[in-house]
């Protein structure tokens, strides 16, 4: 994972209930690469965390999901943890969000439960993905065709099942951004 994000701002939408490891392990990752991280959550308050079914750390979000604007990030980021993604899926600006960031082809990685609310912002048809296994029908009955894999890259968008598959996670979504980051630069430089 040696891409150079410098330059590129993420955002993470999360909230109470997200699995701490999908949070913590994939923004250290990109911090660590050299992109800039922006927690939201939907109220803008402190997000309790879980390590499975217990309660672990809070984290401090940067902003509310309501005053991000998608064209001021290079991608999104959805952990999962299932209180976290039953309660974005039915978020009208987590949903508007993802839907700006997915038609202007930006990345969007997503883990575990996180693709509720892709299904939610009815975006997953025709999509080859993978989830947590509970997901896989509602998935396919939103038209995604599913897959159990550690990690499933589709065009501009990155899936994984659930923690023990985050390092080959990180290791997709920081290569895709690595290539979108590194198309300006050649650009620039071609000129």
């Amino acid at each position: 994972m040696s891409a150079n994000l410098a330059g590129m701002k993420i955002a993470i939408l999360a909230t109470n209930g997200v699995e701490q490891a999908e949070l913590e392990e994939p923004r250290k990752a990109l911090d660590e690469a050299g992109a800039t991280t922006v927690l939201a959550s939907p109220d803008g308050k402190s997000i309790q965390a879980m390590k499975h079914d217990d309660k672990s750390t809070t984290f401090e979000p940067d902003k509310s999901i309501g005053d991000l604007d998608p064209d001021d990030f290079d991608a999104v980021l959805l952990p999962g943890g299932a209180l976290n993604a039953d309660t974005l899926r039915v978020d009208k600006d987590a949903q508007k969000f993802v839907q700006a960031i997915d038609r202007a082809q930006k990345p969007l990685a997503v883990i575990c439960h996180g693709p509720w609310l892709l299904i939610d912002a009815k975006l997953v048809k025709g999509r080859a993905m993978t989830s947590y296994h509970t997901i896989e029908a509602d998935l396919e009955n939103a038209g995604a065709k599913w897959s159990d894999e550690k990690v499933v890259r589709d065009r501009n968008w990155v899936s994984s099942r659930k923690p023990d598959d985050i390092p080959a996670f990180n290791k997709e979504f920081i290569t895709l951004l690595g290539e979108r980051n590194a198309k300006p630069r050649a650009a620039a430089a071609s000129r």
